[in-house]
């Protein structure tokens, strides 16, 4: 299982209609897609963040599927330019000792594939974690 993991925190001006919008849409791609076992997303407590979301995965390919869905890149593209600080993490429990290559691989892939969310990334205030894109994921010029 893989237990893909974001927190957020927002920008102190964010509009709270288009913050709830994109959570909502967080929620709906827990529920539409059959590759998520189970999902949560709310608030966050403990620290700087305000939101967060966990979605458990079966496998890498699930993974994959997960992160490449149309609707993924859609919450992205309306909830990262209200976001300042972002965490994203990855844990698992799956014994093949290639799956932090794997891991790393979607999200190369994904960020050498959508230019435009690399962009999006890149104008964060912070971003941390298994999904902070790499040379490998930039495009070459």
């Amino acid at each position: 299982m893989i237990y893909h993991q974001v927190r957020l925190a927002m920008k102190p001006d964010a509009p709270e209609d288009q913050v709830q919008h994109a959570l909502d849409l967080m929620r709906t791609l827990g529920e539409k897609l059959d590759v998520v076992e189970f999902f949560m997303v709310g608030r966050d407590f403990g620290g700087e963040f305000h939101y967060g979301a966990m979605y458990a995965l079966k496998d890498i390919d699930a993974f994959r599927t997960y992160m490449y869905d149309p609707l993924h890149r859609q919450i992205d593209a309306i909830g990262l330019p209200l976001t300042a600080n972002m965490i994203s993490q990855d844990l698992t429990d799956d014994p093949d000792p290639e799956i932090g290559a794997k891991i790393a691989q979607v999200h190369t892939d994904r960020f050498s594939d959508h230019p435009e969310l690399l962009g999006l990334v890149e104008s964060l205030d912070a971003y941390e974690g298994s999904g902070v894109p790499t040379d490998d994921s930039k495009p070459q010029s």
